[in-house]
This record gives C-alpha cells, sequence and structure tokens, in this order.
C-alpha cells in the first residue's frame, strides 16, 4: 500500500520482514541478526502503523526512550515509502474526515480534526492504521465468499465455522480434506491481486487447538 520498495522486495523475495528490518535498521549483516534483534525488529514493524511512540516502544521491548526513538527514527528512514504514505495518509484523512481501504470503503475520522491534542492524535492513529488493516478485513471478506462459493459449486460438505483476523476455521469431511485444503490455499492467495504474493498456511487437526 505504501509503494516502500525495499519491503516490496522483500516480500517478493519470501523474505523474513523481521530480520531484514533488523539487518536495515541496526546495520548488521542478515545472518548475524539475533533473536533479540529480530523481535525489537518486529516491535517496530507492527507498532509503526500503530503511530507508537519512543515512549511505548521502549516500554514494550524494554529500552529507554532515547534509544526506542532512534530505532523509530531509523526505520522511517529506512523505509521511506512507508514515512510518506503515513503522512500523506493523514493528511488526507484531515482533509476528507475519512480513511479508506483500498477497495474504497471509508471510516469517518472527526477526531482527527479535534482542538484537543489528545483526541486528534488518536485520529491520526486511527487515519494510519485503518487503511491496513481495513483492507485486511475487506480481503478476508472477498476469500470468505470464494472459499463458500466453491465449496457449494462443488457439493462439498465443508462448512466455514468461523472467521479470527486473517484466520478461517472449516470443518469438513475427512474423505474431503485434501481438496478442501486445495480449495483455501486458492481461494485465499488469490482474492485480490497486490504487489506482494498473499501467502497462507493450512494445518488440520480434529479441534481448534490441534491445529495451533
Amino acid at each position: 500500500m505504501s509503494n516502500d520498495e525495499i519491503m516490496i522486495k522483500a516480500f517478493n523475495e519470501d523474505a523474513d520482514i523481521h530480520t531484514i528490518t533488523a539487518s536495515e535498521i541496526f546495520n548488521v549483516p542478515v545472518n548475524e541478526v539475533s533473536k533479540e534483534l529480530r523481535s525489537r525488529a518486529k516491535a517496530v514493524n507492527f507498532g509503526i502503523v500503530y503511530g507508537i511512540s519512543d515512549f511505548g516502544l521502549g516500554e514494550q521491548i524494554g529500552i529507554n526512550r532515547k534509544e526506542a526513538k532512534q530505532y523509530i527514527d531509523k526505520y522511517l528512514t529506512t523505509y521511506y515509502g512507508i514515512h510518506e504514505f503515513m503522512n500523506s495518509t493523514i493528511e488526507k484523512a484531515k482533509k476528507d474526515g475519512y480513511a479508506e481501504t483500498i477497495f474504497n470503503r471509508r471510516r469517518y475520522i472527526p477526531e482527527i480534526n479535534s482542538n484537543n491534542h489528545v483526541v486528534m492524535k488518536f485520529g491520526e492513529r486511527i487515519a494510519m492504521n485503518m487503511p491496513i488493516q481495513g483492507t485486511a478485513a475487506d480481503i478476508m471478506k472477498i476469500a470468505m465468499i470464494d472459499v463458500y462459493n466453491k465449496l457449494k459449486e462443488k457439493g462439498m460438505k465443508a462448512k466455514i465455522i468461523l472467521q479470527v483476523h486473517d484466520e478461517l476455521l472449516l470443518e469438513c469431511e475427512e474423505e474431503e480434506k485434501e481438496e478442501v485444503k486445495n480449495i483455501l490455499r486458492e481461494c485465499m492467495e488469490q482474492a485480490v491481486k497486490l504487489k506482494v504474493p498473499l501467502k497462507v498456511d493450512i494445518e488440520e487437526g480434529k479441534s481448534w487447538f490441534e491445529t495451533k
């Protein structure tokens, strides 16, 4: 969504995005990224689109505020496309009064033009996050419809039981299992065409617990 070249390249090469981020922001070779550095990079990767502060990041990964700010600044310099995306998304939301997904589904954000600084900052965080989380939700709904239609088209007994964020839980007969897996993978990975691939992991079990 941000068109950031480094991140798109990493995803298209099926690289571990947290390891790549750690290598970029901590200036270490990819093969020397430790578990701790990867964990810190992961916190930045996920926190950045929620508008995480240096204080919040420091608290989360156990470092001081100054060091956390350096991480965030380096991240935004490295992934310049993401920095631009965040800024332009906030500005657009301030002008239009809403943020939207790539499918043009809107969320109105009156908070973003509030005179109250705390409320305004909350609105900015919504504006940054909604297009990403909202688009992910849109893609999942498309995938669910495609899975449902494909199961119906093939006259299968399998049913969609539950959707949790980016997961689908299906129940099926043992003899349908492999075909259901293929349908799931095909429909979820091809729900939409993006600049990066959508990857799906499939697990099975007699209970939901066993699939984890």
